[in-house]
């Protein structure tokens, strides 16, 4: 009978160790963004700090720049805790204006934390159990990414409540199809450094977040 060599159990084994250790490195690094974001959002909502504006995109790309330059070396980490501090600052104004301008502020937030949580567990344990390949999403992604920020830019510039629910809808959209992506890129061997992959997932996450807050604030204000 036919047996495959040592060399070749040994890869396998090897590579899978390694995915293994991607991803759980991925998830503990992930989590502990999720939680200093959420204790810079509190920061935020409890000294009432003003809303960032554009200053919000300028910070955000200018950090993702960093942590991309950084991805290989001991300061990738503190590049990732400064984007995630970061964003979870201008998080704490969205939330302090949903939580006093809407009577039912607080369970549309809540609700949609929930949702948020819901939906990543799902996505990423369906992306984990039947360890599809999910790369050939990556084009439609991209391309719904780059076009929902180009339209959000315009509802923002031109003051389109409409279409910045549409915009909403769309990143809800490209949010979950990027936890499937990239949570399959790492099951499948295709992203090995796990600071890239904490980024792609937390902004995913973040997104899908502010879009399901937008969403569900607009449908509560008509």
């Amino acid at each position: 009978m036919d047996r495959y060599p040592s060399s070749v159990i040994t890869s396998t084994r090897s590579s899978a160790l390694t995915t293994n250790k991607v991803l759980r490195n991925t998830y503990m690094l992930l989590s502990a963004t999720l939680a200093f974001s959420a204790a810079m959002a509190g920061v935020a909502m409890v000294t009432n700090m003003p809303s960032f504006g554009l200053l919000t995109l300028v910070g955000y790309f200018a950090l993702l720049f960093a942590v991309h330059k950084t991805k290989d070396s001991a300061w990738g980490l503190l590049s990732i805790f400064a984007l995630t501090g970061f964003m979870g600052l201008t998080l704490g104004p969205i939330l302090n204006m949903y939580l006093q301008a809407l009577p039912n502020g607080s369970q549309i937030v809540m609700t949609a934390l929930g949702t948020t949580a819901a939906a990543f567990l799902g996505l990423s344990a369906y992306a984990v159990k039947s360890g599809r390949d999910f790369s050939f999403m990556s084009g439609f992604l991209i391309v719904g990414a780059i076009g929902a920020f180009v339209l959000g830019l315009i509802a923002m510039f031109f003051n389109l409540p409409t279409l910045s629910l549409v915009v909403s809808a769309m990143f809800l959209l490209v949010s979950g199809g990027m936890i499937l992506w990239q949570t399959g890129d790492i099951i499948n061997g295709g992203e090995t450094n796990y600071i890239l992959a904490t980024v792609t997932l937390y902004v995913s996450i973040y997104n899908m977040f502010l879009s399901l807050l937008q969403l569900l604030g607009g449908a509560s204000n008509d």
